[in-house]
């Protein structure tokens, strides 16, 4: 595992907006007396959100007074959790999946792209729109090779398609999100196909004569 730290340079100072802090009430308000704490990750990931999508120090401990929790184990949280960005990053923080299947696909290709066009990993971009880091599993290995992009998953990436994303989001252009090819869901590339369609036909009579009874 690696070792996370916070951000050198810290904001002075964090607080919910009015819609957010609204927000996080609610979410406390799920949990009997005592287990308000339950909701810490909610609300560090709202945080995250409402501050460009990293997560400061002030940041995590405003949400500890809110919960009533020693700073420390809020830290614990944030610091233990990859999902929370501790530094700074671009406005679509790409986040390349590098678990096997994805490599399999074409992975490698993919964090090459990111170097090339953003710099190093953990870097921002010289515009502040873009930024990547490798991740583990997403969970996403019958689409591979795939990213996760701020909320959004990006899946069966090729070189092009992949570059074309890129230029899309930097340009602020819409962008399709799951699947660059367009498969639909986890489908088999083709279409939606199984032994029993293959061998008796999509209406369940029609097939070739040697499995006909």
């Amino acid at each position: 595992m690696s070792v996370r730290r916070l951000a050198e340079v810290q904001p002075e100072s964090f607080a919910f907006t009015p819609e957010n802090q609204a927000w996080a009430e609610r979410e406390i308000a799920k949990y009997p007396p005592g287990r308000q704490a339950s909701a810490i990750i909610s609300l560090l990931w709202r945080a995250q959100a409402q501050h460009d999508y990293w997560l400061p120090k002030p940041a995590i401990e405003t949400v500890a007074d809110m919960l009533a929790m020693p700073y420390i184990r809020a830290l614990e949280v944030a610091t233990f959790y990859t999902m929370f960005n501790l530094e700074p990053v671009g406005r679509h923080h790409v986040q390349v999946c590098g678990t096997t299947p994805c490599v399999l696909r074409g992975a490698e290709d993919i964090k090459r792209m990111c170097r090339n066009r953003i710099g190093p990993e953990g870097t921002v971009s010289g515009d502040g729109k873009l930024s990547w880091v490798e991740t583990e599993c997403l969970g996403a290995c019958s689409n591979a090779p795939a990213v996760q992009i701020n909320d959004d998953y990006y899946e069966d990436l090729t070189t092009a398609n992949f570059a074309r994303l890129l230029d899309d989001l930097a340009a602020g252009r819409p962008v399709k999100t799951g699947s660059q090819t367009g498969r639909v869901s986890s489908e088999p590339q083709g279409g939606s196909l199984t032994a029993l369609t293959t061998l008796y036909g999509a209406d369940g009579r029609s097939g070739p004569a040697s499995v006909k009874g």
